[in-house]
């Protein structure tokens, strides 16, 4: 079974090879990296690049237009398809997602559709967070919930496992996403297929190195755009 591991990345040269070799630690079988880098102007797609010249199973892919964490998570799930992957994991560089718990993701891809980790369900944690910023990850999160109708603690979490069926059912072409509503557009397209979703406990922690891009400005425009793709599924239907 082949594993594609998706790391969409601006400006995390920081973080990139120590990253990559925590994955190459795991010693997966048939475990794949794609750094898909947006043109990072601190050099990080040329540190993926040097550590691919040495491990077959890292590639690189450079964008130079449109890009955006959306269409970068859309390109990735794409080339990941086309190379044949049975699972496709997408995570963030910044450790926040920790490679420790792919191996989770993976056991519990056997029986589910998506496997989500999560900060907010038993064993799972949301560390190193200020009160207003877990005030405000709290309002987002209940209103992706009523907003798209999905039954899941942790709709915001960019740490995902996809089957390789869920991914082949929607139509990638077709979504509206091109920043970190991404995450929720997948995620809410995958509930109208019908597929089943998991959530397994994992430890977010903030970022130690490099500095973060989300802005007040991004979430108000990921917010938006949750219910742009919503009524637009409406329209679609009618």
């Amino acid at each position: 079974m082949k594993t594609w591991i998706i790391i969409s990345t601006y400006n995390e040269a920081q973080n990139i090879e120590a990253l990559l070799q925590s994955i190459i630690g795991l010693k997966i079988s048939n475990l794949s990296a794609l750094v898909v880098d947006d043109n990072s102007p601190d050099g990080t797609g040329q540190i993926a690049d040097q550590i691919a010249k040495n491990n077959p199973n890292i590639k690189v892919l450079h964008r130079y237009q449109n890009r955006g964490r959306g269409s970068a998570g859309i390109e990735g799930f794409k080339y990941a398809l086309a190379e044949g992957a049975d699972y496709i994991i997408e995570m963030d560089a910044d450790f926040s997602h920790h490679p420790k718990y792919i191996p989770d993701l993976l056991k519990y891809s056997q029986d589910y559709g998506v496997v989500i980790g999560s900060r907010y369900i038993r064993g799972g944690q949301d560390a190193d967070r200020g009160l207003i910023r877990r005030i405000v990850t709290f309002l987002a999160r209940q209103y992706i919930r009523l907003i798209l109708g999905i039954q899941i603690n942790d709709p915001t979490s960019g740490f995902r496992c996809f089957n390789r069926k869920v991914l082949e059912s929607i139509n990638l072409d077709r979504l509206i996403s091109t920043g970190p509503s991404i995450v929720s557009e997948i995620l809410y397209k995958a509930k109208q297929k019908g597929f089943s979703m998991h959530e397994i406990p994992i430890i977010f922690e903030d970022r130690k190195k490099g500095s973060t891009k989300l802005s007040l400005l991004t979430l108000l425009k990921t917010l938006f755009m949750v219910l742009k793709f919503r009524f637009a599924s409406e329209e679609a239907q009618a």
